[in-house]
């Protein structure tokens, strides 16, 4: 099956016995690809790009971590599979990681509505996220979660332009209390390639 259909089923997963053994390993195996996958926006905000391997041993290790199951497993599999990019876009998770929790709420109700100033620009084109509509991300009092999941959706042209050597990418925030704005290096744009067909 092409990666860009790929979504995980109950087949791709190992027994927690056989997964223990290797457990080690296979994180080992993912670090490579998951550093070059981790793009730095500002002092406070980080952005994992997903992948279908990153979020096969999310479910692996939910699951044996929390001991749940079959049950258990249905319920990762509705969660994290739309995290899984499609071939068309690219997928991320949001995190502010702030050790001060004074600092991290002062932030956090700075912050209402930043998943409408989130964009990655290719060349000329801006490409603002789409936020993976699980939850309100934003709260009443104009707080904003702490982790956001996040998708790019890419035309075909946009794609090209991606793979591009010379297409210079920015990952960027306009929002008006967290402005900032992240050029991806080569390596990181040739590992995110790998999710568009």
């Amino acid at each position: 099956m092409p990666k860009s259909q790929r979504t995980i089923t109950a087949d791709d997963i190992l027994s927690n016995d056989e997964f223990a053994p290797i457990r080690k390993e296979r994180r080992a195996a993912l670090k490579p690809s998951k550093a070059l996958r981790r793009v730095d926006l500002g002092r406070d905000c980080t952005f994992y790009f997903e992948s279908f391997e990153t979020m096969l041993f999310q479910v692996q290790e939910m699951l044996y971590i929390e001991k749940g199951g079959d049950a258990q497993l249905v319920d990762e599999l509705s969660a994290y599979n739309p995290l899984i990019p499609n071939g068309n876009e690219l997928v991320a998770t949001m995190m502010f990681e702030i050790d001060d929790p004074v600092r991290r709420l002062n932030l956090l109700l700075q912050l209402g509505g930043i998943e409408n100033h989130i964009y990655l620009q290719i060349g000329g084109d801006k490409i603002y996220v789409v936020p993976e509509d699980d939850a309100e991300r934003t709260s009443a009092d104009g707080k904003t979660s702490s982790v956001h999941f996040f998708h790019f959706p890419l035309t075909d042209a946009q794609k090209a332009a991606f793979k591009n050597p010379n297409t210079q990418i920015i990952l960027g925030s306009d929002h008006p209390a967290y402005a900032h704005m992240t050029v991806l290096s080569a390596e990181t744009i040739a590992e995110l390639a790998t999710d568009l067909s």
